[in-house]
C-alpha cells in the first residue's frame, strides 16, 4: 500500500482528479485528499458535484460514491496543519496536485507554503518525493512555464493532461483514463486503465 497525497485545486479538469481518486482507492492504496473553495466551485460547474465543507461528510461521501473499495481515504482541510504531509517526517510515498491551477504552481514554484497544498508539495520536493503537477491551461504564458521549469528542474513531474489518440478512445472516459493511466505509471501504481504501446 502506497500513501498518496492528492490535491484538487480550481482549475478545469476536475474528472481527471476524481478518476484518480477513485482508482487510487479501489487499488488499496491510502489517500490524503485536500482541495480548495475554487475546487469545490469547478465541481459544481462541471459535474455537477458537491465537494462537502467537512472533511468528514466528504469522507461519507466519497464512501457512497465509490463503494467498497480497499484502500483508505482521509480528507483534510486547507489548513489543517497537524495532516500527516505537513511534515518531512511524514511524507508519504508521493503527491498528485490534479488538477493544477498556474496560481497554486507559482506558489510552489516560489516556495510560498500558505496552505496545506503548497505546503505538503514543498514536502515533496525537499524529501525528494515524487511530486505530479497537472496543470490545465491554454495557452501557457511565460510565466506559467517559467514557473514549470523551475519545478521541474527541482524535481516535479509536469503532466498537462494532454490525452493521446493511439488507442482509438471511444468516450470522454477513455480519454479522462488515458492521462490518469500516465498519472499511476509516474507513482508507481499498477493499472489497467490503458491498452500499452506494442501491446494487442
Amino acid at each position: 500500500m502506497k500513501t498518496i497525497t492528492l490535491a484538487f485545486t480550481g482549475a478545469s479538469g476536475l474528472p481527471y482528479g476524481l478518476r484518480l481518486l477513485e482508482t487510487l482507492l479501489h487499488s488499496g492504496q491510502r489517500v490524503h485528499l485536500v482541495y480548495t473553495q475554487a475546487a469545490q466551485i469547478v465541481a459544481k460547474q462541471e459535474l455537477d458535484f458537491v465537494l462537502p465543507n467537512r472533511s468528514r461528510d466528504a469522507e461519507q461521501m466519497f464512501a457512497e460514491r465509490f463503494g467498497r473499495c480497499s484502500g483508505e481515504l482521509k480528507v483534510h482541510g486547507i489548513q489543517d496543519w497537524y495532516a500527516p504531509m505537513a511534515s518531512g517526517s511524514n511524507p508519504g510515498d508521493g503527491m498528485v496536485i490534479c488538477p493544477c491551477t498556474m496560481g497554486m504552481l507559482g506558489k510552489i514554484a516560489g516556495g510560498i507554503s500558505d496552505d496545506l497544498i503548497a505546503r505538503a508539495a514543498d514536502v515533496m520536493l525537499k524529501e525528494k518525493r515524487t511530486l505530479i503537477l497537472a496543470p490545465r491551461e491554454m495557452p501557457f504564458s511565460a510565466i506559467h512555464l517559467e514557473n514549470m521549469l523551475k519545478l521541474s528542474h527541482a524535481g516535479a513531474v509536469i503532466m498537462p493532461p494532454n490525452p493521446g489518440f493511439y488507442h482509438h478512445p471511444q468516450s470522454v472516459q477513455d480519454i479522462v483514463d488515458f492521462v490518469v493511466a500516465r498519472i499511476l505509471d509516474h507513482l508507481g501504481v499498477a493499472n489497467a486503465l490503458l491498452a500499452r504501446w506494442g501491446e494487442e
